[in-house]
């Protein structure tokens, strides 16, 4: 989603004018939309994948291996977005120890990016915890808003790659454009320091499934905000012809979002064993939908983890035009979008998403299935 102008002043600093926080489908410390921060003991960080230990009090780096921050204090789809920028920025630094300001509730998903040495739990662009030694590169992924480079600014970094805000004049980037793609406005970033960063590098590491594990349709009903998030009746209806063609179906979404998933399964008559929403970390919400036959979703981080491990997708738009964070075209995605636009925090759902019917949906998505099966 695309940012509102940054407000031109220092501190006492303003709400950032950066990316939103995507909805991150899991219980814990993401389920919060308070911009916090705070030291992530490495116990409380469990990853699957392989070890990434979150960032205590006094980070202890070797003396030979110089420091990068990286601020990404948002959502699942925030920082699956910006998965070619963090490995640009490996590529471009391969003796740095890379440290990802991100909620500690994604840290699961940090090792299949390939990137990232160690995570600092940070959720918003606040207050970046001491690392115990100099930074030498400071990178704001954040948003085009005061705060984040407030945030990075404090650590000390030898230098700070950002977009330029007029609150800190002495800090050079490209200016801040709306209507850019998000992917792309990470990579441009990178780009305009000399950086090369691919878009289209967006695959993640496939995390191991048990052999002959089902491969059911996902249907994620829910979005961090009313306005992206298509009736649950009209979830319910896809569902239950999906399942009249014998397809196995399961209704995906965070601990907040469990009393929406029953309803959409109680409304298509499946069973509760098929409601996994609020039971499945992030890791396996990743592993599900990399095994996944089809995902069906608004404009929320399950259609990025779609788009990470080319599962097809349908992908319902609005109030944000998928211009700015659809998948991209050549996957074995659907968008589909009315064409209109309005307000991504509206408490209501958008008047162009209501305009999608359950015919649409389903015609893409057995366009989708008949597809896989060839």
């Amino acid at each position: 989603m695309s940012a509102d102008p940054a407000p031109e002043q220092a501190d006492p600093l303003p709400a950032d004018a950066g990316t939103p926080e995507e909805d991150v489908p899991v219980a814990g410390p993401a389920d919060s939309e308070a911009p916090t921060a705070s030291v992530a003991p490495a116990a409380s960080v469990a990853l699957a994948a392989s070890a990434i230990p979150a960032a205590p009090v006094a980070l202890t780096v070797p003396a030979d291996r110089p420091v990068m921050v990286v601020l990404r204090g948002l959502g699942m789809g925030d920082l699956l977005t910006a998965v070619p920028a963090l490995r640009a920025l490996r590529r471009s630094h391969p003796g740095h120890r890379i440290v990802l300001a991100v909620p500690s509730a994604l840290a699961p998903l940090v090792p299949l990016i390939g990137a990232v040495d160690e995570i600092c739990d940070v959720a918003g662009p606040g207050h970046v915890p001491p690392l115990g030694r100099s930074v030498d590169v400071a990178v704001n992924l954040y948003g085009g808003g005061p705060h984040g480079v407030a945030a990075l600014y404090r650590t000390g970094p030898a230098r700070l790659l950002t977009h330029a805000h007029p609150a800190f004049p002495t800090v050079p980037g490209p200016p801040w454009q709306d209507g850019v793609h998000e992917v792309k406005r990470w990579c441009d970033l990178l780009g305009w320091y000399g950086i090369p960063a691919d878009p289209a590098d967006l695959a993640l590491e496939r995390p191991a499934r048990a052999e002959g594990e089902s491969r059911p349709v996902v249907v994620h009903p829910g979005a961090a905000y009313p306005a992206r998030r298509w009736p649950p009746e009209r979830f319910a209806l896809v569902a239950a012809a999906l399942r009249e063609d014998g397809h196995e179906v399961v209704v995906t979404g965070g601990a907040r979002e469990r009393d929406l998933a029953e309803r959409v399964a109680l409304l298509a008559r499946l069973p509760s064993s098929c409601v996994l929403a609020g039971r499945t970390g992030p890791l396996e919400l990743a592993t599900l939908v990399a095994g996944a036959c089809l995902v069906i979703c608004g404009d929320t981080g399950v259609a990025h983890l779609a788009t990470a491990f080319a599962t097809p997708s349908v992908v319902m738009f609005g109030p944000v035009p998928p211009t700015l964070w659809g998948p991209p075209p050549t996957g074995p995605h659907v968008v589909l979008w009315a064409g209109g636009q309005g307000d991504p925090y509206a408490y209501r759902p958008d008047q162009g998403l209501l305009e999608i019917g359950v015919r649409d949906v389903l015609g893409a998505a057995e366009r989708l299935l008949e597809m896989s099966v060839r």
